[in-house]
């Protein structure tokens, strides 16, 4: 038994707007199915969708959690970065140095991201989204495969790696210490296999943890993952 991941899910003070953004950089299409917000269909091989949930939470650091987009060549590379910055994103500083070969980004409510210099011979054969990029510990990457059903495919050291069997975007933790929690983030949106009680007690005893408001009044029932992060399991799809 596991859960379809059915979202990667980004805090949004105006989720039409922020749709659009990533909409315009990604090419995607928008979803036609009810999701509390708006969704793109991410046109991946990992078979989730990019939703934009509306939040009032202030981001007051560095996202644990960012997109790495691929580059097939230099001028690809360019091409994405200008596209991003013509549709409102800026340049970011999170310590990369000026001599990265990456680009890092923001995007209009400040979301990191990163274009990926090519030859990223990890990230080939994933897809434009090529991994969301997670700050978390070795023990968090172990219960997202789990609860997911998707293999590790990078476990050396602290930092692991997970990718779904069809292929398609890595998720990737890099081990500790954490960074603080930034208000505003993207989280996962799962789907149950089976009976949503069951799964929820399945994810509890994998080390999930209730929140304080146990349902989010739209169906969904909100969890947190061994480091904290917040998750929903949409029980009403």
């Amino acid at each position: 038994m596991s859960s379809r991941l059915f979202a990667m899910s980004f805090d949004a003070h105006q989720p039409e707007h922020l749709a659009h953004f990533w909409s315009g950089v990604l090419g995607l299409e928008r979803a036609d199915d009810s999701y509390g917000g708006v969704a793109l269909l991410s046109g991946n091989d990992a078979g989730y969708r990019l939703g934009f949930r509306p939040s009032r939470a202030q981001k007051v650091a560095q996202n644990r959690l960012h997109f790495d987009l691929t580059s097939s060549s230099l001028e690809d590379q360019q091409e994405t970065v200008a596209r991003a910055l013509g549709l409102g994103a800026r340049h970011a500083d999170v310590g990369q140095g000026p001599d990265a070969s990456h680009v890092v980004l923001a995007d209009p409510e400040g979301n990191e991201f990163c274009v990926i210099e090519p030859g990223n011979n990890f990230l080939a054969d994933c897809g434009f989204i090529g991994a969301l990029a997670c700050d978390g510990t070795q023990a968090v990457g172990y219960f997202w495969s789990e609860a997911l059903g998707w293999p590790l495919v990078w476990d050396q050291g602290e930092e692991t790696a997970i990718q779904s069997p069809n292929g398609g975007t890595k998720i990737t933790w890099g081990g500790p210490p954490l960074m603080p929690d930034p208000g505003r983030d993207l989280h996962f949106d799962l789907v149950p296999d089976d009976d949503p009680r069951t799964e929820v007690e399945r994810l509890l005893s994998r080390g999930a943890k209730r929140l304080d408001s146990a349902h989010g009044g739209d169906g969904t029932v909100l969890l947190a993952d061994p480091d904290g992060n917040a998750f929903r399991l949409l029980t009403r799809r």
